[in-house]
């Protein structure tokens, strides 16, 4: 037998893969609308380009959540068992496309910055000020260009958009649609670069402060890539264990050799980096402050927010469907990084005097609160998380759209706490909002916050983690001391002479609007979203 015949013979005993395209369409959708856009880049004449892709990727991603209501119920795998469709996948996927929608909205705002040129006397700002400018974004207008340079001068002149981010934010929305529904290791790891890549570039585009900006993008990049490695290497060890990498031949190798599991522990430890890395969890967290007051706020707030959601959904899925055997040796593991997490995460938020780095360390607390879910190890736990995960996907992304409108006069973001003093007497409204948002970041009741972190406390201690939930409570109290900081910030202290000036376009302003309703009725209306929770925390093998 030649070698022709040989690899005739065993193509033929491969079976071919089937591609269920109805249970892959919320995935296919988004992708579609992606390279649709790319096209669009390419060909469209300029001054088409911008509501060519604000209807295509709006589009595409309310089409995509439709598909996934569709598919409400579904509990099976598709492209030969590469994907799961079921009750935790729908869930993860509805929530990054509602995000996404909310996102895209946030990315595509035009003219967020104040007029300069209104000064009615001397350090004060007339009504006009306020107003909003014609046609800038939040986006440099040439991303090639060097920071500061005649070219990228001349790029502002002209008035040109960088319209290239919604393709890019399609393709990693794809990414992270994929991402909690992988159903074995290669493909988690290549929707893990999917979804990384295209987030590398949107974090050095800022408008302001590119070099900042730019720095963000190459550390986020290369301890990404860094993180990538361990995983590859923990999917290597895994492999080497099961001969498989399917999650469910995983958790059935580990059954049949219980005792045996060395090589399947550090496979785990080594899977485990690459996604504590995203979910930006103690002792990966270092990248989460510079990167998110780096990356334009826009891009900081939709990152924060889906990309969190979707780490957390893979990490579970590999902890519950993979690796539930040795569930006696992860979770005291776990709970330590979600002590430290907790820890960390709220000590150094006392000490930050920016908006952005702040909530970029808030953030990493409530890393920490999340993963008390999976702590649990039982379908109450998954439910606690997926709850959670919506209030504060919602509310993170509210949070940083009401950064986004607090503007000095040269068009900059007022990212300075300091910047931030007397603004319930400028602007009451806003005040009020970004308020709330804090007091449900640090759980007070009648917020989204509060029920979210009583559920997966609720779920750790009813599972024996009753000491992890001492020192996340005692973590939410000290949360809670440097928001009411900001809050009193706002409301009992004399402004600045300079005062920045509150902006009002459009669509964030209207973004701000649904978050913080979502936010206030899913904290005195749970109910209805905790059901839907609990009956979606199932998975397939």
């Amino acid at each position: 037998m030649n070698d022709i015949d040989h690899a005739v013979l065993l193509a033929a005993r491969i079976p071919t893969p089937s591609i269920e395209y109805g249970r892959l369409s919320p995935m296919l959708l988004v992708f579609g609308a992606a390279v649709l856009g790319v096209l669009v880049e390419a060909f469209l004449a300029r001054r088409f380009r911008y509501p060519a892709h604000l209807v295509l990727s709006i589009g595409g991603l309310v089409a995509a959540l439709v598909a996934v209501i569709a598919l409400a119920g579904t509990d099976a795998t598709a492209v030969a068992g590469a994907v799961a469709i079921d009750g935790v996948t729908l869930f993860l996927q509805g929530t990054i496309l509602v995000v996404a929608i909310l996102g895209v909205a946030f990315i595509a705002e035009r003219g967020a910055e104040p007029r300069a040129h209104a000064r009615s006397g001397p350090g004060t700002w007339s009504r006009t000020a306020a107003t909003v400018g014609p046609g800038t974004d939040a986006f440099t207008p040439q991303a090639s260009s060097v920071p500061g340079s005649a070219t990228e001068a001349t790029a502002l002149r002209a008035g040109l958009a960088t319209t290239e981010v919604f393709p890019l934010t399609l393709l990693a929305v794809g990414g992270l649609l994929l991402f909690p529904a992988s159903n074995d290791l290669l493909t988690m790891f290549v929707a893990l670069e999917v979804l990384s890549l295209p987030l590398y570039l949107l974090c050095g585009l800022a408008r302001h402060k590119r070099l900042l900006s730019q720095e963000a993008a190459l550390k986020y990049f290369l301890l990404g890539a860094f993180s990538s490695a361990f995983f590859l290497y923990g999917v290597a060890l895994l492999y080497g264990h099961a001969g498989t990498v399917r999650l469910g031949g995983i958790a059935d190798a580990i059954a049949e050799r219980p005792d045996n599991s060395t090589l399947a522990l550090l496979g785990v430890a080594m899977l485990a980096v690459g996604l504590l890395f995203k979910i930006g969890a103690v002792p990966f967290q270092s990248w989460v402050p510079d990167v998110y007051q780096g990356a334009p706020t826009a891009v900081t707030g939709f990152m924060a927010a889906a990309t969190k959601i979707a780490a957390v959904g893979a990490l579970v899925r590999v902890l519950y469907v993979a690796v539930p055997g040795l569930r006696d040796e992860w979770r005291p593991i776990l709970a330590a990084v979600v002590i430290a997490t907790m820890t960390v995460g709220v000590i150094m938020a006392i000490t930050q005097t920016d908006v952005k780095r702040m909530l970029a360390y808030s953030a990493v607390a409530h890393a920490g609160f999340l993963l008390a879910g999976p702590v649990a190890a039982n379908d109450r736990g998954v439910s606690a998380v997926l709850f959670y995960l919506v209030a504060y996907g919602i509310g993170t992304l509210g949070a940083f759209a009401v950064v986004s409108l607090l503007r000095e006069p040269s068009g900059e973001e007022a990212t300075g706490l300091s910047r931030w003093a007397g603004l319930g007497r400028r602007s009451p409204w806003l005040a009020t909002v970004f308020a709330m948002f804090l007091l449900s970041f640090a759980g007070i009741p009648l917020t989204s916050g509060f029920v979210g972190k009583f559920a997966v406390f609720e779920a750790a201690a009813s599972a024996g983690a009753a000491s992890l939930v001492i020192v996340g409570v005692i973590c939410s109290a000290i949360a809670a001391f440097f928001y009411l900081r900001v809050i009193v910030l706002m409301f009992f202290t004399e402004p600045p002479t300079e005062a920045p000036i509150p902006v009002s376009p459009p669509l964030t302003s209207a973004i701000v609007a649904v978050t913080a309703m979502v936010t206030l009725v899913l904290g005195v209306f749970p109910q209805p979203v905790l059901d839907l929770a609990g009956h979606a925390a199932t998975f397939v093998r």
